[in-house]
């Protein structure tokens, strides 16, 4: 029976742990949230609540032979991600697991002008919330080095699905980057993303690097304006980026001032995924009407 331990089991990790679950393997879930830790003892997992923020909160890990996946996000500020150290340091006093996967993000390559970047392109964010997603690689890069653990890492792009589409911005009708402005940004839905996850830990090996995102690339503002019209409200405002500047909020407007296009071949040849939504169109509509009913 394969043992999956899975540390931040919150949107992706549930649908992670459900598809083990499904395969008939024992699933572990740390989560931070005690309300959180019930609702998944109550669909039969054994979960646990625990801060990653302090280590003596962390407690023994026992993870041998385990398919270990950590899903946790940095904690705001700064660029090291204390977190994803935090647990490293914890896994010392278990005996090795069998594998690790890091969901990192897309923001390690920072802005990039509308190019595109593969799984060797410079990681140079400029963002801090890139910042700490690289930090993070480094940490698992470490312990893998240290112990022979086989690390793969996902580098994930914007997450969509049911329950994860804007509709607050949306309904707000909170400003837009103007379309004229608006570079290439990219997606992948939560189910495909759930899958990759599965299939990375089976046929992924020590080293690996996948970028995950549906190939399709577009601004996000044609996005939200996708939202909007399918969710049957007005288009949203749209701002130059000079006005973005001032009117968004530093994190959206982190999200809109980057641009670049995120090449998912290796993901998609190595892996041998087949996505359910290639396209932003079939999950939005695949999204609402999951949440309709």
């Amino acid at each position: 029976m394969d043992k999956i331990v899975i540390a931040g089991c919150g949107y992706i990790g549930t649908r992670v742990a459900r598809i083990w679950k499904e395969s008939g393997a024992q699933v572990t879930c740390l989560v931070r949230s005690p309300e959180h830790m019930d609702l998944l003892m109550s669909e039969g997992f054994t979960a646990r609540a625990c801060s990653f923020d302090d280590p003596d909160d962390l407690p023994e890990f026992d993870v041998a032979g385990c398919i270990v996946y950590y899903l946790i996000p940095p904690p705001g500020g700064g660029i090291i991600d204390s977190r994803a150290r935090n647990f490293c340091a914890a896994l010392a006093g278990s005996s090795p697991p069998a594998r690790i996967i890091y969901m990192s993000a897309t923001s390690v390559y920072g802005e990039k002008d509308g190019g595109t970047v593969s799984e060797s392109s410079p990681t140079t964010p400029s963002t801090t919330m890139g910042k700490r997603r690289l930090d993070a690689e480094g940490a698992f890069g470490e312990y893998g080095a240290s112990t022979g653990v086989p690390i793969i890492i996902l580098r994930v792009s914007g997450i969509y699905g049911p329950g994860r589409l804007p509709l607050m911005q949306v309904s707000q009708g909170q400003p837009l980057l103007r379309e004229a402005e608006s570079g290439p940004s990219n997606r992948i839905h939560a189910d495909d993303l759930a899958h990759i996850c599965r299939v990375a830990a089976e046929k992924g090996i020590h080293g690996d690097i996948f970028n995950v995102s549906d190939g399709h690339p577009a601004s996000m503002t044609t996005y939200f304006n996708a939202c909007a019209d399918l969710l049957g409200y007005p288009r949203q405002p749209q701002v130059t980026m000079d006005e973005a500047r001032q009117v968004m909020s530093p994190l959206m407007f982190s999200y809109v001032s980057e641009s670049r296009v995120v090449d998912n071949r290796r993901m998609l040849d190595r892996l041998g995924i087949g996505l359910h939504y290639p396209t932003f169109a079939e999950g939005l509509a695949a999204s609402v009407e999951t949440a309709h009913q």
